[in-house]
């Protein structure tokens, strides 16, 4: 089975690393990072979301709201003929001290019970350490997409402080799904047409 995680801040949509998604219209998907997603579900890949949503904790939001921004998100990816099985998240602020908060690897695990995966298994795909820290904890393929809080960073030369090593970096989702999901030529038929 193939299972990707998804950092959903700055990976799927649009984030600047500080602010917090709390209503759907802050939801802005980042460009290609929709098609990216069905492009992977047609290749039979099984896409989660792992994100932490300290707003919760911190009492910036709650459930029904950020139940509002994922309805927006599901809508969104249906229309680009996408999918995304699970949603997975923490709600508690960091000071709060939780093992589900990324870089704790819990959201991880309770994933891959989910899915009845090893953590070997899993490929995760953020824009930030955190959810590349958690990935390793698990033994994960390990996936910088160079958008949101990574906007900024080269796809050559030293990782960024925090980034496991081994990591792969990609300038978007798209272009990581451009690895896995190679399209396919079409070859000319007979007729010349």
């Amino acid at each position: 089975m193939k299972i990707a995680i998804l950092d959903r801040d700055g990976c799927l949509n649009q984030w600047d690393g500080e602010s917090f998604i709390a209503s759907p219209d802050a939801w802005q998907p980042l460009p290609g990072a929709l098609e990216a997603v069905a492009r992977l579900n047609r290749a039979g890949w099984h896409v989660v979301i792992a994100t932490n949503q300290p707003g919760l904790g911190r009492g910036l939001f709650d459930v029904t709201e950020l139940n509002a921004v994922h309805a927006r998100m599901h809508k969104e990816l249906a229309a680009a003929g996408a999918r995304v099985d699970a949603v997975f998240f923490c709600p508690h602020a960091p000071d709060e001290n939780c093992e589900c908060r990324k870089p704790g690897k819990a959201l991880f695990e309770q994933i891959a019970e989910r899915f009845g995966v090893d953590g070997r298994e899993l490929w995760v795909m953020g824009s930030c350490a955190a959810h590349l820290q958690a990935g390793a904890a698990m033994g994960a393929r390990l996936f910088l997409v160079c958008t949101g809080a990574s906007a900024d960073v080269a796809l050559d030369g030293a990782l960024p402080p925090g980034i496991p090593a081994g990591t792969r970096r990609f300038a978007s989702l798209e272009a990581l799904a451009d690895m896995l999901v190679p399209e396919i030529p079409v070859e000319p038929q007979a007729d010349g047409s």
